[in-house]
């Protein structure tokens, strides 16, 4: 009976409205348009704003009319409204009410033809436009006597200055960085890519902070279904507030359970601009300055900007390098562990004499060992990051020598599981956008391999690559081009070959434009015939 009961209550209880909640849901029925008394529209939109204390409304005369200019103190240019807005009401109306100059239209008419001299005006007879205006940065112009008023955009949001990313440094290649703006970012974006083909799609997420967000494209080349799919994942999040792209990305990867991310993201726009050439889709978020790109594919973290302007040849061997640091700092630890607890007849005898020698007295055994140094050295990174910067890189680097020497002079642990740890810790820097993926996987590995040795690394690992293998990122293969095989993307995996060799774009994600370059032939002498030949390669 209480079940019941229970039950019943729980039915009666109301669903929670997941709506956007927008301006125009604040204002009392029957009262959403412009009354054409100032007075009561003024009074509407204090209410409305709960008369917050930056609410500025200013009252003037116009014409031998009142008027009103209605802002949010703070986040609009007060030098482009004085210069550009007030002078030119209080200077320049008499050319409103010059013969001539439609005097039959109304006064808001009037003085968007003929006064203001801001671009971006408009017309809104609702508050709820009017709201919008002004909450998205803007001023409104109210008017006695008129059902339409006027919606100004003039940003001028306190954000830093344009410089060098934090997390994307290089040595060479351009030096700057997204911001917290998005229309800066979006400028940004806009002198990479000159083309009219270049789509910039704006929506809002977030019922309560109606964040702006941007889904970036280029028309002819990114897949429409894609693009779609985009925006349809972005329209089906509901949530209170997005306050950075973190929110979007977990509402919008194909493979929320599992420890890869198939959402790329990056603060640089030169590789920003470059994905979107490749045919995929950039989605920037207002307040943040990484910006998330899909498709993701696996082999897009060993792989750097600068890889494309440095010489291919040493750019293939740093994409070497890194995934031979992800291989070691993924795999480093369990082979330790399988080698000291099950296998040390593989090591040479001088070697394997070495490491008993260190490994004698020494009370844990090596599972115990590499568990413990690996979660100090994880506590010590994450107190350097959450530190001030200067007493961060103290505490990680003295308190890494300290520890560490402490720890074996002891006796608590062993030299050898000291030299894989830092090892292991120094390889994780090499490839940081798997740096989550790269945790778990080596605690996992560490601790099958104490339990079953190589059988439990290679069990590991072939569990690892089955899941990748059944990932996908917006319907594109996370290995890509190695699963499924593409024999000609294989040109920029592992090694990258020379730009004049790679004029297709990847099979998997700019299927409808595969070309990115004509023929081009390599660089020869002058008067060499393959000069004159144009032979290119797909």
């Amino acid at each position: 009976m209480s079940r019941s009961i229970f039950r019943k209550l729980l039915s009666m209880k109301p669903k929670p409205d997941n709506k956007r909640v927008s301006p125009a849901r604040a204002v009392p029925a029957g009262r959403d348009k412009l009354s054409g008394e100032l007075a009561a529209d003024l009074d509407m939109l204090r209410n409305v704003l709960g008369n917050s204390m930056d609410l500025v409304i200013r009252e003037f005369m116009l014409c031998d009319t009142r008027a009103a200019l209605v802002y949010i103190n703070g986040i609009i240019d007060k030098e482009a409204l004085r210069e550009n807005v007030l002078r030119a009401l209080m200077v320049d109306t008499k050319m409103v009410n010059t013969p001539g100059y439609s005097s039959g239209n109304s006064l808001a008419a009037r003085v968007k033809e003929n006064v203001l001299s801001i671009a971006n005006v408009k017309e809104a007879v609702e508050i709820g436009s009017i709201l919008e205006g002004i909450l998205g940065a803007g001023i409104a112009l109210l008017f006695e006597g008129d059902h339409t008023a006027l919606t100004l955009k003039l940003p001028a949001f306190e954000t830093r200055s344009v410089g060098e990313p934090q997390t994307e440094s290089v040595v060479r290649g351009p030096r700057e960085g997204f911001v917290e703006y998005l229309y800066t970012n979006l400028s940004m974006l806009r002198r990479k890519i000159k083309s009219p083909d270049l789509r910039l799609e704006r929506m809002q997420v977030g019922r309560v902070t109606g964040t702006d967000v941007c889904v970036a494209y280029i028309k002819g080349i990114a897949n429409p279904k894609i693009v779609e799919e985009v925006k349809k994942r972005l329209e089906r999040i509901e949530l209170d507030g997005v306050l950075e792209s973190g929110y979007i990305e977990e509402f919008i990867e194909d493979a929320p359970f599992s420890i890869f991310p198939t959402v790329g993201n990056t603060e640089k726009p030169d590789r920003v601009a470059a994905q979107l050439l490749e045919g995929r889709v950039a989605i920037f978020t207002d307040g943040t300055p990484f910006v998330l790109t899909v498709p993701y594919l696996f082999l897009e973290s060993v792989q750097a900007s600068e890889d494309y302007y440095s010489r291919h040849f040493s750019s293939s061997l740093f994409r070497s390098l890194r995934i031979l640091a992800l291989i070691l700092t993924t795999e480093l630890p369990a082979l330790y562990v399988a080698i000291s607890s099950f296998n040390p007849e593989i090591l040479p005898t001088p070697l394997l004499l070495t490491m008993a020698s260190s490994r004698e007295g020494v009370p844990l055994p090596a599972i115990g060992e590499v568990l413990v140094m690996g979660v100090i050295f994880e506590v010590l990174r994450e107190a350097g990051v959450r530190l001030p910067r200067p007493v961060g890189q103290a505490v990680s680097i003295v308190g890494a020598l300290v520890l560490g020497d402490a720890a074996v002079s002891a006796g608590l642990v062993s030299a050898p599981a000291v030299i894989v740890t830092a090892l292991t810790g120094i390889a994780s820097f090499v490839v940081p956008s798997q740096s989550d993926a790269q945790i778990f996987i080596r605690f996992c590995f560490t601790i099958m391999a104490g339990f079953a040795g190589f059988f439990g690394l290679f069990l590991g690992f072939a569990l690892i690559l089955i899941h990748l293998a059944s990932l996908r990122s917006y319907g594109t293969p996370y290995l890509s081009p190695l699963a499924p095989f593409s024999k000609g993307d294989l040109r920029d995996t592992f090694t990258r070959f020379p730009w004049w060799a790679m004029g297709g774009r990847p099979r998997v994600i700019g299927w409808r434009n595969p070309r990115r370059a004509g023929n081009v032939s390599p660089p020869a002498p002058p008067g060499d015939k393959r000069n004159s030949r144009g032979e290119g390669d797909g």
